[in-house]
């Protein structure tokens, strides 16, 4: 399989910009792989396809705000710096990306503060040679909850770069997914943006079970792929953990031959990261770079929940080796034509 075969022409309109207004409200498409069927439908007639004894796994990640506007020392240049991961909390080490990089050498500090100029937080460059970018060390005396409590007023929510426009109100409650628990994604698992509470509970009531995973997304979920031959793409390693409750559902779901859906490319990429010799999910914690791509045989999940994703990403490949690779691109190709919404706050596939 080459890169080259995912790309697609999208236009840029059919990126969206904004959530639909109701979040099971946006537009789902349902392709079926034993007919190559492929249906019209709103986000809530998910449930139609699900019954008791089904399962649906979650992943729980929560979104901060990563994005931070800080000015240098001595120049006063506006630099950007967007948090990756926290490598150490006692000593506030982070993995960060800074634009505009050239600026910024080791030993520089960086000076964050708050709209009225207040200065709230101090940063310094302690190593500019990772292939995330930079590591800087926030210097800051109190708690961990003081700090983060710091980070939120500062932060921005990290909108992809494809949105194109600046964070609004309503996307810290937007760009999160009703059921985020757990504090550490730069981007939000997208395919859980639309189920709703009141979605939610009816999948309650008619008996289908959940499952709750984390997977706390970094930027190598949307780094671009810069290699022909996929087989020599490398993913960032991301932080992952399955805990039993999660295991005895799915497990449960599994040996009673019943719907195991994965909602999003990251869920997936964590149970295919955790399979026991029986071909059943086993628990697991740790960081995973699996890259997916066709041919591939899935072990866990039979259905799968997930947006439309942009060409020659990690994630249409993955899409595409799990519902076919002729299938997914007849859809798309589909989904283009009807005018659907692409990426993080666009439209949903549900492949069975």
């Amino acid at each position: 399989m080459k890169l080259s075969k995912f790309r697609f022409e999208l236009p840029d309109e059919l990126v969206a910009k904004y959530p639909s207004e109701q979040r099971d409200e946006s537009r789902l498409m349902v392709v079926h792989r034993d007919t190559g069927k492929i249906e019209h439908k709103v986000f809530k007639d998910v449930i139609n396809y699900f019954d008791e004894g089904d399962v649906m796994i979650f992943n729980n990640t929560k979104v901060f705000p990563a994005r931070l506007f800080g000015k240098k020392e001595k120049t006063g240049a506006r630099i950007e710096v967007f948090l990756l991961r926290e490598l150490n909390n006692s000593s506030r080490l982070w993995d960060v990306l800074v634009d505009p990089a050239r600026k910024i050498r080791v030993g520089n500090k960086l000076y964050f503060t708050d709209a009225e100029e207040n200065e709230i937080l101090i940063a310094e460059v302690v190593d500019n040679t990772t292939s995330r970018g930079r590591t800087i060390r926030f210097l800051f005396d109190g708690t961990n909850e003081e700090f983060y409590g710091e980070l939120h007023k500062l932060g921005k929510t990290p909108l992809p770069k494809y949105i194109n426009r600046e964070e609004e109100s309503m996307d810290r409650e937007r760009y999160q997914t009703i059921y985020a628990k757990e504090i550490g994604a730069v981007a939000a698992p997208t395919a859980g943006l639309h189920f709703s509470k009141s979605l939610m509970k009816r999948f309650e009531l008619k008996g289908v079970d959940f499952a709750e995973l984390t997977l706390h997304i970094g930027l190598g979920t949307f780094r671009n792929i810069e290699v022909e031959d996929l087989s020599k793409h490398k993913m960032d390693a991301e932080y992952f953990k399955i805990p039993q409750e999660a295991v005895d559902v799915v497990n449960k779901g599994l040996l009673g031959k019943k719907r195991v859906c994965s909602v999003g490319t990251t869920s997936m990429r964590s149970i295919e990261t955790a399979v026991s010799a029986e071909q059943l999910l086993k628990v697991a914690e740790g960081w995973t770079n699996k890259f997916i791509y066709p041919p591939y045989e899935f072990n866990i999940a039979n259905s799968m929940i997930t947006n439309l994703h942009l060409p020659a990403s990690s994630l249409v490949i993955m899409v595409c080796a799990f519902g076919g690779y002729d299938l997914i691109m007849e859809a798309y190709a589909e989904a283009v034509k009807e005018k659907y919404r692409f990426f993080s706050y666009g439209d949903a596939m549900l492949i069975l």
